[in-house]
């Protein structure tokens, strides 16, 4: 507690443009962006933007792919998004329900912004709010948290909407439940880019919660397939491509899916999930912290299938 009572008043002598140093921009095609958080967990450094974002630049406005973790870390945000481009963010496309997928979402209203969410993603922010916001105050401080409430988006849609911003069509499609009940997907065909959210997770090992959906999750990843993307921007990690993608997702999910089915089948139980095998994906980063969680929560699922 010390230590971050310690991290908490650090923070607070820090300019923001500081903190979003830390926050890597990666052009993908023209005006369009990845903007990459670090792998690590919630910090009074990152302040919850430990995800990838992503912006989307035309004549007559930006869209920002996800807000932020929390109101600073929007505004952290922001100063990356000032130094890509000169055009107002006009509007915000909230792909699921985690914390860095919509608590940022107060911050981009208070500058005009118009924020899109679908109704699945809606439900799970308002079931989850509270969690998040104990977490956060946990994980990133009070004074990192300070100024971020939960907030009403603007636009809700149920299974798609579709924004034409300055010429530029952008297409947003409900995909879940796949890591959260609400996931989405963006989707640009000028230039065949996917904005995928927490459906892809590139160079770490992917989270399946209690929320999860880990057998639809596939069938999410599915429809990204069909789109054959060229640039395909993650929830977490660098912008990549579907064959990453589907290597580092797709093939670490079904891997362990596979692994349970056969461990159930086999009658094991709950304690023995440690034991199946995902070696294979140990290149991944968080793999120690979160595969034998994983294991568990999929063995939880795939009991009742």
């Amino acid at each position: 507690m010390r230590r971050l009572a310690l991290a908490a008043a650090t923070l607070a002598l820090w300019p923001l443009g500081l903190m979003a140093q830390i926050l890597e921009p990666q052009q993908v095609a023209p005006g369009v962006w990845a903007i990459e958080g670090p792998a690590a967990q919630r910090d009074p450094q990152n302040l919850g933007n430990n995800a990838t974002f992503g912006l989307i630049e035309t004549s007559d406005g930006a869209v920002l792919v996800d807000p932020g973790g929390s109101w600073k870390g929007a505004s952290a945000l922001h100063d990356v998004v000032r130094g890509l481009t000169d055009q107002p963010v006009t509007h915000v496309i909230n792909t699921g329900g985690q914390d860095h997928r919509w608590l940022g979402n107060g911050y981009w209203q208070s500058q005009g912004a118009q924020v899109i969410t679908s109704a699945a993603a809606f439900a799970d922010q308002k079931d989850r709010a509270s969690l998040q916001l104990t977490m956060l105050d946990a994980l990133i401080g009070s004074d990192g948290l300070a100024g971020t409430e939960p907030s009403q988006p603007d636009v809700i849609f149920a299974a798609s909407h579709e924004l034409t911003l300055g010429g530029t069509r952008i297409e947003i499609r409900h995909v879940g439940p796949a890591h959260t009940p609400g996931d989405s997907l963006v989707w640009l065909p000028e230039t065949r880019t996917v904005f995928t959210g927490d459906v892809v997770y590139v160079g770490r090992v992917l989270g399946v919660m209690s929320f999860s959906d880990s057998a639809h999750w596939l069938d999410a990843f599915s429809e990204i397939e069909a789109l054959e993307p060229v640039h395909l921007i993650p929830g977490h990690g660098p912008a990549t491509d579907l064959a990453t993608a589907q290597r580092d997702t797709r093939d670490y999910l079904a891997n362990l899916r596979a692994g349970i089915r056969d461990h159930i089948d086999a009658g094991g139980d709950i304690l023995g999930t440690v034991d199946v095998d995902q070696s294979d994906f140990a290149y991944l980063d968080q793999f120690d912290a979160l595969a034998r969680r994983n294991a568990q929560t999929v063995f939880e699922q795939m009991e009742w299938e």
